[in-house]
C-alpha cells in the first residue's frame, strides 16, 4: 500500500522549525476590559457542539493532522510513584513517539513532541535524558494542583525548577480569586509567577472545571494574559471537569481579542480527558478556525496529556497497515 501523504495534503504532518514569537510582555490590568467581558452559554455550546460533525477528516489527511498533534502533545507523567527510570522511558518516547517504520510508509521524516511534563524532583532525569533532542521540559509548580500553599513557597518553587532546567513551568493560579472577583490579587500573583519564571515560559492552568462560569473563565484568561502568561491553559489534569470544547472555545476567543488588543499572542493549552485521536483533531480544527494557522505550531499550542499518544499511534498504525494495533503496544513510559 502506498500510504505517502503529499506535501499538498500536508497542512499538518512534518514537524516545522518553531518560529521564534515575541513574549507576552502584559499590560496594566484593565478592569474596564475585564469586567465587560461576557459569556453567551448557549451559544458557545451550539458552536462547540457543532464542531466534531462538521470537522472530519479522512486517510491521509487524517494521517497529516494526527501527526501535527503529535509535534504539540506535553508527554506528562504525574504521579506520586514517579522514578528517574518510568520519567527516562517517557522522554525516550518523547524522542520517538512514532514507530520508524509507520513513518517510514508515511514518507515522514522524524518528529518529536512539544515537551515533557513531570513534577519538580523528575527535572533533572528528564533534563538529562532529554540531552540533545531539543525538547523542553515542563515542571507543574506553585503548590499542584491545589495552589493553596503559601505564596512565597511557590514562589520559591518557580525559583528552583528554573534553576534546575526547566525552560517552561505550568503553574496554578489561586481559584478563589476568580470566585470572589478579586482580580487584582489574580493579576499581582500572575505577575509575580512570571517574574520569578525569568526566561522560562509560563503557562496559567486555571482549572475550569473550579471557575464556576464560561464568563468567569474568560475573565480569568484575559487577567493572566494581562499579567504575562505565555500560555493559559485549561486544566491541572486532577479536576472532576476537565479540558471540553466550550471552556476551549472561550479561552481561545479571549487570546484572539487579547492578540487584536496588544499583538501578543499568547499559547493555548488543552489539558485532562483529551485521549481520543478524533478528539485531538477536533480541537486542532477549533484552533485553525478561530486563531488561524500559526497557532498550531507547538510553541503556540498543545495538548496535555499521557495517553493521547497511545491512540494516535493506533490510528497511524491502522492507516499504514489496515489493521489495529492492541494498545499495550504502544506504551508511553
Amino acid at each position: 500500500m502506498n500510504t505517502k501523504i503529499q506535501t499538498g495534503q500536508q497542512t499538518a504532518a512534518a514537524q516545522l522549525p518553531q518560529v521564534t514569537e515575541p513574549r507576552n510582555a502584559g499590560m496594566g490590568l484593565d478592569l474596564n476590559w475585564v469586567l465587560g467581558v461576557q459569556a453567551n452559554t448557549s451559544a458557545i455550546e451550539r458552536r462547540a457542539a457543532s464542531l466534531p460533525a462538521r470537522r472530519s477528516v479522512k486517510k491521509a489527511y487524517q494521517a497529516a493532522w494526527l501527526l501535527k498533534a503529535v509535534t504539540c502533545i506535553d508527554l506528562t507523567t504525574l504521579s506520586g510513584d514517579d522514578t528517574a527510570r518510568r520519567v527516562g522511558r517517557l522522554c525516550a518516547k518523547a524522542r520517538q513517539p512514532i514507530a520508524a517504520s509507520t513513518l517510514d510508509a508515511l514518507a515522514i521524516p522524524p518528529i518529536t513532541v512539544g515537551a515533557v511534563c513531570v513534577y519538580h524532583e523528575m527535572i533533572a532525569p528528564a533534563v538529562t535524558a532529554l540531552s540533545g533532542s531539543g525538547i523542553p521540559v515542563a515542571a507543574v509548580s506553585t503548590g499542584f494542583p491545589a495552589g493553596l500553599s503559601p505564596l512565597p513557597l511557590r514562589i520559591a518553587e518557580i525559583e528552583q525548577s528554573v534553576a534546575a532546567g526547566a525552560a517552561e513551568i505550568d503553574i496554578v493560579i489561586s481559584r478563589r480569586h476568580v470566585l470572589e472577583g478579586n482580580w487584582q490579587a489574580l493579576y499581582d500573583e500572575m505577575r509575580a509567577f512570571r517574574a520569578a519564571c525569568g526566561d522560562a515560559h509560563v503557562k496559567a492552568i486555571l482549572a475550569t472545571g473550579e471557575l464556576g462560569s464560561l464568563r468567569n473563565v474568560a475573565r480569568a484568561s484575559l487577567v493572566c494574559m494581562m499579567a504575562g502568561a505565555d500560555f493559559i491553559k485549561t486544566s491541572t489534569g486532577k479536576e472532576s471537569i476537565n479540558a471540553t470544547l466550550p471552556v476551549s472555545l472561550v479561552m481561545i476567543r479571549a487570546i484572539r481579542d487579547y492578540y487584536a488588543h496588544t499583538g501578543y499572542r499568547v499559547g493555548y493549552k488543552p489539558a485532562g480527558g483529551i485521549s481520543k485521536a478524533k478528539d485531538a483533531i477536533t480541537y486542532l480544527a477549533l484552533i485553525k478556525e478561530e486563531l488561524g494557522d500559526r497557532w498550531l505550531q507547538p510553541d503556540l499550542f498543545r495538548f496535555g496529556a499521557s495517553s493521547l499518544l497511545n491512540d494516535i499511534e493506533r490510528q497511524l498504525e491502522h492507516h499504514v497497515t489496515g489493521a489495529y494495533s492492541a494498545g499495550y503496544r504502544h506504551p508511553t513510559s
